[in-house]
């Protein structure tokens, strides 16, 4: 076989594999997760059907690869220990006002009670906040408190989903400041 050809192959494989990734992306951001099917995706891409599953294994595997593709909370979580909670007392209070930015963590959000989405939101709840949180915590306790400040987004989140947007105010920043402040605090023994 001439070299070129076996060259040719895993690029054409990578190229169908980033095809079907864009595709999956604007369409789950477009449409939610529900509403999207593999055959659209396959459709949309150019692409066989079956390298859906070849690929991803399933459409909540390809919507975890679409996810593992999206901007992480790192920038929010560097930067000095000591402004971390008012750092997560800005990001928190936008997220009051405005959804992420992200038409994916949007769909996320959205479908994160849906039986084929639940596992995959689970993990990136764990790899993209959750543990990435308690990594940059020192001290006892560290998974118990990362865990406190993960669910005052959860909320945030929640009350917008439900009762509307609202614009924070500057005392808002500094309450949520102040709980973030507690949820973080290492505990007395």
């Amino acid at each position: 076989m001439d070299a070129q050809v076996t060259d040719a192959r895993p690029r054409d494989r990578e190229a169908t594999r980033e095809r079907i990734l864009c595709a999956a992306r604007t369409l789950f951001g477009e449409h939610g997760y529900e509403r999207v099917t593999v055959r659209m995706i396959a459709a949309a891409a150019d692409a066989n059907i079956a390298l859906v599953g070849r690929y991803f294994g399933s459409k909540a595997g390809l919507f975890g690869a679409v996810l593992d593709g999206e901007p992480a909370f790192s920038d929010l979580f560097g930067g000095d220990a000591e402004s971390l909670p008012r750092r997560l007392a800005e990001y928190a209070a936008e997220r009051m006002e405005h959804p992420p930015d992200s038409p994916i963590l949007r769909t996320l959000e959205r479908s994160a009670g849906h039986p084929e989405v639940q596992a995959v939101a689970e993990e990136r709840l764990r790899t993209a906040v959750l543990n990435p949180l308690e990594e940059r915590l020192a001290g006892p306790d560290a998974h118990a408190r990362a865990r406190m400040a993960t669910a005052v987004f959860l909320g945030i989140g929640a009350m917008r989903r439900r009762l509307g947007p609202e614009t924070p105010t500057p005392a808002d920043v500094d309450r949520l400041t102040a709980v973030f402040e507690e949820c973080l605090k290492v505990s007395p023994t």
